[in-house]
């Protein structure tokens, strides 16, 4: 803001006091102005370039995660499985399908493991994502414990998040 005294055509000043004239300098805010309009240029395209990476990644880990359902629809284990209709998983994050035959086989992918050999998945699963969600398959004769069991093996490395594999209604 520019202070100073305002011009007078009138030489004859009845106080004889000088009257303050006050200018308005709006180009420091104009050139704000610009400088935001930039920024917010900018920071759109580095959005709009970072949400079609994201965008291409999902696409990549639900292909992924399509072909891990087929190949456990392909399996070659009859499982019965109960009934339900909540979904609670994430299909953009790791996932490990474990599936529990009525005679207590435990099963992932197809090959039969003993308890060792589960517990060395579920750390390993925990090693590469810890965020690696396990789903128990297990068909509807199988004990209760059996499946505790296993949901305690996978939280004992540290894989908190569990779900039980249903089949819709």
């Amino acid at each position: 803001m520019a202070l100073g005294q305002q011009p007078s055509f009138d030489i004859d000043d009845d106080e004889g006091e000088a009257a303050i004239f006050a200018d308005i300098n709006i180009t420091p805010l104009t050139d704000l102005f610009l400088v935001m309009l930039i920024i917010f240029m900018v920071s759109a395209s580095v959005a709009v370039d970072s949400a079609q990476k994201n965008s291409k990644q999902l696409r990549e880990k639900s292909a992924q995660l399509e072909d891990v359902v087929e190949k456990a629809t392909r399996s070659g284990i009859k499982i019965n499985l109960p009934s339900g209709e909540a979904q609670e998983i994430d299909p953009v994050k790791a996932t490990l399908v474990v599936s529990i035959a009525l005679n207590g086989q435990i099963r992932i992918n197809e090959r039969v493991l003993t308890s060792e050999e589960l517990d060395q998945v579920f750390q390993s699963a925990f090693a590469n994502d810890k965020m690696t969600q396990v789903v128990l398959k297990a068909d509807v004769g199988v004990k209760h414990g059996r499946v505790v069991g296993v949901m305690e093996r996978a939280k004992r490395v540290g894989l908190t998040r569990l779900a039980i594999a249903t089949r819709g209604k």
